[in-house]
């Protein structure tokens, strides 16, 4: 009888549930919208795990007790303390099967390195750091953003744009071209009405300006350099953390890349990578290159304690084939 596995990230943005079976041959994908309960509740939580595990059942003609083990990456899930609310709510999925449930940054880690263990740095919408070792002690950060001092997401890089218009517009700032691309973007009349707006709530700049501010900086806006560099740094000092709670600092490893804010290449990664070599000279940064719900099918069949020799390879091309 054929075994299936699930992996299920339910992110900020999106989400994906990713049916496979146990030789690592992907056999459906749902999708659906935000699910982490910060910013949805935990009903609409629900609502988006049914939604992307019924797709994929509907999809391989199974049913939800032909699961053999399943693999949750939660956006939102960072205490232990929240560990019993979040296995009810899967719960109300009906799966009964063996499972494992890790923050969603986890899952692109194990998706995403080689080995399964080393630091994952997430920079989409917002940003997050958690890494384990090959005993899958867990090193991390709170994932709150710069409340915490934790940088930087599209969100954070938007608000940094925001301050040097603003800056700019009151004379204690260098001219920069982000103030002309922000005023066209919100159909503003000009830098006097996007301020006037933004501070009454007319106009909205969030995370997705920040390829905005990437175009500035590729035409050469020295701001919109600084800015990006500052953004990378900030993601190299939540890997350093890490690094340091998991003694990282003198061994080979992998910073996993994941999310959208890496599509802007050298600009960003650079310093992130010259910050992180600082202090550990061979880590070695890569790019997610799957869907992390990839890591969340491997950590359901880690949950039965049945991974076949090369199904990680296997996963990862058979869901770009699906893609």
């Amino acid at each position: 009888m054929t075994r299936y596995f699930l992996g299920v990230d339910i992110g900020g943005t999106k989400s994906h549930a990713l049916l496979a079976d146990e030789s690592g041959r992907t056999i459906a994908l749902g999708t659906d919208g935000a699910g982490n309960h910060e910013s949805v509740g935990y009903e609409q939580m629900v609502n988006v795990m049914q939604n992307i595990i019924n797709q994929t059942l509907t999809t391989a003609a199974i049913s939800l007790d032909e699961i053999t083990g399943a693999g949750f990456g939660i956006a939102g899930y960072d205490w232990v303390s929240e560990r019993d609310i979040m296995l009810a709510s899967i719960a109300k999925t009906g799966l009964t099967c063996p499972l494992e449930m890790v923050n969603d940054t986890l899952i692109g880690l194990v998706a995403g390195a080689t080995e399964g263990w080393g630091v994952a740095v997430v920079s989409g919408t917002g940003c997050n750091c958690w890494g384990w070792d090959k005993e899958r002690n867990i090193g991390r950060v709170t994932g709150y953003g710069m409340w915490m001092a934790e940088g930087a997401g599209g969100t954070e890089l938007a608000e940094k744009a925001i301050q040097a218009v603003s800056l700019e517009w009151s004379r204690r700032g260098k001219p920069t071209s982000i103030t002309r691309e922000f005023v066209k973007a919100c159909g503003a009349k000009d830098p006097t009405d996007l301020i006037e707006g933004l501070c009454m709530g007319v106009y909205d700049i969030d995370a997705s300006f920040a390829p905005v501010v990437f175009r500035c900086a590729e035409d050469g806006d020295e701001v919109a350099c600084d800015i990006i560099r500052w953004a990378g740094q900030q993601l190299g000092s939540m890997a350093i953390g890490v690094i340091h709670q998991l003694g990282f600092e003198l061994l080979e490893f992998e910073v996993i890349l994941v999310g959208s804010m890496y599509d802007g290449g050298a600009i960003l990664i650079d310093p992130m990578t010259d910050l992180i070599h600082t202090v550990a000279p061979r880590a070695k940064l890569l790019r997610l290159n799957t869907l992390p719900a990839v890591g969340g099918v491997l950590l359901g069949m880690d949950a039965i304690g049945k991974r076949m020799p090369g199904v990680h390879a296997q996963l990862i091309e058979t869901t770009r084939q699906l893609l």
